[in-house]
């Protein structure tokens, strides 16, 4: 868990509709360590006495931390990695286990839930991270609970909830560096005797942390909600958000390219010479740029079309009925989200332009038993429905990618929770999930290909052909493009260049059904001492890919084990928790650039192999003293790909990876890539993180002194597995200054973070037109000041 926002016992409000303000206390909480509630089973429970792996975030320390974005939350939780490719997208990844591109047509190997709505697309977490609860972070796969099933993890995030009966709010506002500006506020106010209403708004603004703008943040969010308890047994809570966000987005820096050597037979790096705070449309990258060779068209490269922008919307619409009835407790949560996408990034060194319409609907309905005899249990329903339209183009100058589909998802599931209470300290839990996903996926992948027929010293030569540009439809080309019919060829002019266009059509079915468990144990070893273990299951279902050969792909498959013990020692003055994990995946998905089938370049998801993971985490908290709080965290993971197998097209050049590979004795006509025994991607063998907060009294006021640390191990963030995709161990480490009255209801404070201003690589990604590597990294050091008030 993070740092504790607070040194003496404290309660979360109340989840799910009902008062946790002292059921979470620990019986020795008279001054001690703050106790956080937690819902990730379907209950409100304290997170030291929840039987499973979690990290809890409260909002406090995300304010606290500069948390605005999914982005940021890799630095509060060590087990969990986030990348930006571009676009709207967030990728995660936990303990190794993630996908490197989510498009409109996969699902999420992290499930992502707000205020218990399930997200099927990773772009709509934009906009949510402020008046928050909390946010809670379950590791491992989550396949009998939650709404749909998720191999990896979930990341639950949780807003404050009106309060019935309390007039009051907050108001809170920073300045830093890059012209950084941060204001969010909440106001609660009651409506009659039974009734609350919150309002709650955010905006975000930084300039961009590269030379040429991007990797800035131009974001402002709104929620409602509405509280009332109609009955002392029936309560119904009603909400509504909207975000937007603008700028740039994320962007890259050009790492170098990768030059061939036909005497020698391999590729030799060549470093661009270039920083990385120089985005890619700056004028030296862009003159860089101008140097890079586009193989089969026979020509460099033209300047990147600076055209980058974001402007998607989110809309969200949710309602939680609660009915307490003699037998137990009914919830009901239908929702309903809507995004409208539509942006222009270049961090893989090309344009992608991205349209897109995403509209879901779900409904969960869950009864949560009263006990019967030694039995508590908790019983459910879930429909999800999820229609995705989209336009996409990936633009290359040599190559263009345009795609045209939907996308239609339907999953059913029933699930349910048996707990046998054998005695006051012994629990068995026994968890079934039964799923259904029906899926539907129409769509036309059109690539077009710019390649010469000319050479010089047997080096394709075709320095006038021209090069192919950025747009939403191959039908805006013009000359000297002629467009030809699917499958053809036409000259371009006079040029010695050939148009090629290859099609790619997709328009099928694709059903699965599974049977997920769970089976476990809780015992209190002592009043504050839990000793939990679990077995579970999980699946992610099957999905499409617009590429030749690798049109469909089959759902992965993970099976679980933890072993765990939380303690509260000393008078409640200490915390330390223990894990252990061991998973095993199986037909596991791995999403990736590549040559299709065709021979052409394409994103696609195929079933790579099996991994193995485990390791164990251990995380503590000590009050020294009343004003001192020391806080650890330790992960060690060894996650490796124990089968990790794919193919390529033999080509003009051998395969770009770091992999060994050889001519597949089963496929004709194909390269086999072998990266089994590898590391999975962003999956650090150590990951520590280290807090310490420090109170001081000063009369009627306070000053509060905290910093943390984490450090990671070399871990690689491509699937290429080059040598230049790997990143060393990094060091990255913040500090806080708070004052304020003891009853805090104003303070001012500054704030710096990324003391040693490291600009660590996140993500590698390959321009293979040009045999190009870019690299997108963390922000740089940035500083401030702020100022909060509360009434």
């Amino acid at each position: 868990m993070a740092l504790a926002s607070g040194l003496i016992a404290a309660q979360a409000a109340a989840q799910e509709g009902q008062d946790t303000s002292t059921a979470a206390a620990s019986p020795n909480a008279a001054v001690g360590l703050n106790e956080i509630v937690v819902t990730a089973q379907r209950k409100a429970e304290s997170a030291q006495r929840a039987g499973v792996a979690i990290d809890v975030v409260g909002g406090d320390d995300l304010t606290r931390a500069g948390v605005s974005g999914a982005q940021d939350l890799g630095k509060m939780v060590p087990a969990l990695n986030i990348q930006q490719n571009g676009g709207a997208n967030a990728v995660f990844f936990l303990r190794g286990v993630g996908n490197f591109t989510v498009n409109g047509y996969s699902d999420p190997a992290i499930a992502f839930s707000y205020d218990g709505v399930y997200l099927g697309r990773p772009t709509s977490t934009s906009g949510m991270f402020y008046d928050l609860e909390r946010i809670e972070v379950l590791k491992g796969p989550q396949g009998t609970l939650y709404g749909r099933n998720a191999t990896g993890g979930a990341i639950n995030v949780l807003p404050a909830r009106p309060r019935i009966g309390e007039f009051s709010g907050f108001a809170k506002a920073s300045y830093g560096n890059y012209d950084a500006v941060s204001l969010q506020g909440a106001i609660n106010v009651p409506v009659g005797e039974d009734g609350a209403l919150r309002i709650a708004g955010s905006l975000t603004r930084h300039d961009g942390y590269l030379s040429d703008g991007t990797s800035d943040d131009k974001t402002h969010a709104l929620r409602l909600q509405y509280l009332a308890e109609l009955t002392p047994d029936l309560t119904v809570r009603v909400g509504g958000d909207y975000s937007h966000t603008g700028g740039k987005g994320a962007g890259s820096s050009y790492q170098g390219r990768y030059a061939y050597d036909y005497a020698s037979g391999g590729y030799t790096f060549v470093p661009s010479g270039l920083s990385t705070s120089t985005g890619l449309t700056d004028p030296a990258s862009q003159a860089y740029r101008q140097t890079l060779f586009l193989g089969l068209s026979g020509r460099t490269a033209d300047p990147l079309d600076p055209d980058i922008y974001q402007n998607n919307s989110f809309y969200g619409a949710n309602a939680e009925i609660t009915w307490h009835t003699g037998a137990g407790t009914l919830s009901v949560i239908p929702a309903w989200r809507y995004s409208s996408l539509d942006n222009k990034f270049a961090a893989p060194a090309f344009v992608g332009y991205i349209q897109e319409k995403d509209e879901q609907f779900s409904l969960e309905t869950r009864f949560t038993g009263e006990r019967v005899g030694i039995f508590d249990y908790i019983l459910g329903a879930y429909l999800f429905d999820e229609s995705v339209d989209g336009n996409y183009t990936f633009a290359q100058q040599a190559l263009n990618a345009y795609q045209e589909f939907t996308s239609d998802t339907r999953s059913y599931a029933l699930f349910g929770r048996l707990t046998a209470n054998l005695s006051d300290r012994l629990r068995l839990i026994g968890g079934l999930r039964w799923t259904r996903d029906e899926k539907q996926f129409d769509g036309t992948a059109d690539v077009f290909l710019v390649k010469c027929t000319q050479s010089v010293n047997f080096v394709p030569s075709c320095p006038t052909a021209t090069l192919l540009p950025v747009g939403d439809s191959f039908n805006e080309l013009q000359y000297p493009f002629i467009v030809p019919p699917a499958g053809g060829v036409t000259p371009i002019g006079t040029s010695g260049a050939l148009l090629i266009r290859a099609q790619t059509r997709v328009d099928e079915p694709l059903d699965t059904s599974r049977l997920t468990w769970r089976a476990g144990f809780e015992y209190d070893v002592a009043p504050d001492s839990l000793l939990y273990g679990s077995v579970e299951t999980g699946y992610r279902s099957g999905g499409f890919s617009l590429s030749a050969g690798y049109e469909t792909f089959d759902p992965e498959y993970i099976t679980a084990y933890t072993l765990g013990l939380k303690n509260r020692f000393l008078n409640n003055r200490l915390q330390l928790n223990l894990e252990g994990f061991y998973w095993k995946y199986r037909d596991q998905q791995v999403n990736h650039t590549g040559i299709d089938a065709a021979g052409n370049q394409g994103q696609f998801t195929e079933n790579a192999g099996s991994s193995t993971i485990k390791g164990a985490e251990a995380e503590a908290q000590v009050l020294l003293t009343e004003t001192t709080l020391l806080s650890a965290q330790v992960q060690y993971l060894d996650a490796r790909y124990t089968s990790f197998v794919y193919n390529e097209p033999i080509g003009a050049t051998p395969p770009l990876t770091g992999c060994p590979y050889s001519v597949s004795t089963t496929t004709a006509g194909q390269y086999e890539i072998d990266c089994s025994g590898r590391r999975a991607y962003q999956g650090p063998k150590w990951t520590i993180n280290l807090g310490a907060q420090q109170t001081f009294a000063l009369g009627d006021y306070k000053l509060v002194i905290a910093g943390d640390t984490q450090f990671k191990t070399s871990r690689t963030v491509a699937f290429q597995y080059l040598a230049e995709q790997k990143v060393g161990s990094t060091w990255t480490s913040n500090a806080n200054l708070d004052f304020g009255p003891e009853d805090g209801r104003w303070s001012i404070g500054a704030f710096v973070r990324n003391i040693e201003n490291n600009r660590i690589v996140s993500a590698g990604l390959t321009y293979n037109a040009a045999s190009a590597a870019t690299v997108v990294t963390t922000p740089p050091r940035t500083y401030g000041v702020r100022a909060g008030m509360t009434f």
